[in-house]
């Protein structure tokens, strides 16, 4: 395993963009997580650093069934009701931790390549071909490119969700140059949450 990563973090800013430059996820009600694996270890950690490899036992288990025996993943850990909405309350309250699941949205390592250089649309090229099997406890988040933000968000905060993460297609993953924006529905329980 390589040196603790640090994350790219998003600016809260108040609109989405609109452009072909950018790139759209929904923003899923969870814990941010990093998963890497590397021969038969693997290790789930928290953006605090935390080892977390024992606390979500289905993730670990779905990594190491991956052909690929050497990457790195960046998302969001997640429990889902029958409907398919993130379950924080059951995540913060560790009920259910065997069934949490990792949205992956971005790959930082690939079979000992180091891929936080390459331009974001590679990087979900290549996290899209990873992650095949959509009944997975590892799935790839799905993504809009394109000029449609700001109405993705409107239908993100109708369906009551927590918001959307909007990302230029050409970031490098650089945590402290990295151009991500995530826009909240501050109807959701999560804009005023604190810990």
């Amino acid at each position: 395993m390589q040196k603790r990563i640090e994350y790219c973090v998003p600016k809260a800013v108040k609109a989405a963009p609109a452009g072909p430059e950018w790139i759209h996820e929904i923003k899923m009600d969870g814990y941010r997580g990093l998963l890497e694996r590397d021969g038969d270890t693997v290790r789930l950690r928290s953006r605090a650093g935390l080892d977390w490899t024992w606390r979500y036992p289905l993730i670990v288990e779905a990594a190491l069934k991956l052909r690929t025996k050497r990457f790195a993943l960046d998302g969001e850990i997640v429990i889902l009701t029958e409907t398919g909405d993130a379950d924080f309350d059951a995540l913060h309250g560790n009920r259910r931790n065997s069934e949490a699941q990792l949205y992956a949205f971005d790959l930082l390592a690939l079979g000992g390549d180091d891929l936080r250089a390459l331009p974001l649309f590679e990087r979900k090229d290549r996290l899209g071909r990873l992650l095949t099997d959509p009944n997975a406890a590892i799935f790839a988040a799905p993504f809009q490119p394109g000029e449609l933000g700001p109405g993705l968000f409107k239908a993100a905060c109708k369906a009551g969700l927590e918001g959307i993460v909007s990302k230029h297609r050409e970031t490098r993953y650089r945590p402290h140059t990295c151009d991500w924006r995530k826009i909240k529905n501050r109807a959701h329980p999560a804009f005023s949450r604190v810990f």
